[in-house]
């Protein structure tokens, strides 16, 4: 038996209502099949577009009423909940249709990061809704950090910080050791600092693939999945050289990233993730691979497979 780590993009997920239940319910099948094939599964997901959604939502409202708008990390809550609840029911409704009597849970996660961590003095993620330049000086009053976006009029933006700890992570461990499917972690978790008061939450973004991580070694996974767009990772990707690769080793990833053949905004974090978790402990393994490909990946047919050496 092998517990696996499922990395599910945001993107892939939709975000209205009816979108998610589709997306969640071709999702479930593959998830179910690793299920069925003896394995233990933890996931961890996205969050963009639907904490952009609620977020942007969240704020017109409250423009359009005068009250209060919420912050990011209550929306970020809210995001796990809402893609989380689909999840599992979808998730839930394949198991019972095979006759599989493996329980799944939801956990709402909050996601300890360093309050003086360099990225904050450079927040570069836009969100929520637009403002004009007299809101977004009003706002700058009150502590954001304000940018002008496209032509299409001011937005906020926060820090994307390093993740350190899952603040959660001893419930999280106990829950897979009893084999239950978790659904933990999502977009990234609730960005949380501690002080000398406790834990609270802060704006912030905090990138799905490194609490991805996180999560894979607090709850003693023995594979890391990352869910992408492409079936394999490529070097000299779109040109007439492209070749898929269908396995890695740690030096040939730190090659490849020297001669910088993955971007910075796309595989480049997914390949650091996966090196990260590879390094941790002896006979570790990811595999990074399209949705449609994840059974075939896992039963060593396809996708790209990193590993120590």
């Amino acid at each position: 038996m092998s517990r696996i780590l499922i990395s599910l993009g945001g993107n892939a997920l939709g975000t209205l209502e009816n979108d998610l239940k589709k997306s969640v319910e071709t999702i479930a099948g593959p998830i179910c099949d690793l299920i069925k094939d003896g394995n233990e599964v933890v996931i961890c997901h996205g969050n963009g577009p639907q904490v952009g959604y609620i977020k942007s939502n969240i704020d017109r409202g409250a423009k359009l009423d005068n009250t209060e708008t919420l912050p990011l990390s209550s929306c970020v809550a809210m995001s796990q909940s809402f893609i989380g609840a689909e999840l599992q029911s979808a998730i839930d409704n394949k198991l019972l249709k095979m006759g599989l009597n493996t329980k799944v849970a939801v956990v709402v996660t909050h996601v300890l990061v360093d309050e003086n961590d360099k990225n904050f003095k450079n927040p570069t993620k836009p969100i929520g809704a637009f403002y004009s330049e007299t809101e977004a000086k009003e706002l700058e009053k009150q502590g954001k950090t304000m940018i002008e976006d496209s032509g299409r009029g001011y937005r906020e933006v926060v820090a994307s910080p390093i993740p350190v700890e899952i603040v959660e992570k001893d419930i999280l461990r106990t829950m897979a050791d009893n084999g239950i499917l978790l659904i933990a972690g999502g977009g990234g978790g609730i960005p949380t600092i501690k002080g000398e008061n406790g834990y609270n939450s802060i704006d912030a973004v905090i990138d799905k693939d490194r609490t991805s991580l996180l999560l894979a070694s607090d709850t003693n996974c023995d594979s890391l999945v990352i869910i992408t767009g492409v079936e394999k990772v490529s070097i000299n990707f779109n040109k007439p050289n492209q070749q898929d690769l269908s396995r890695m080793t740690l030096e040939e990833c730190e090659k490849y990233i020297a001669e910088g053949q993955f971007p910075a905004g796309s595989m480049l974090p997914k390949i650091e993730a996966a090196m990260e978790f590879v390094k941790q402990k002896e006979g570790r393994q990811t595999l990074i691979t399209s949705l449609d490909k994840l059974v075939e990946g896992m039963r060593g047919n396809t996708g790209t497979l990193i590993v120590h050496d």
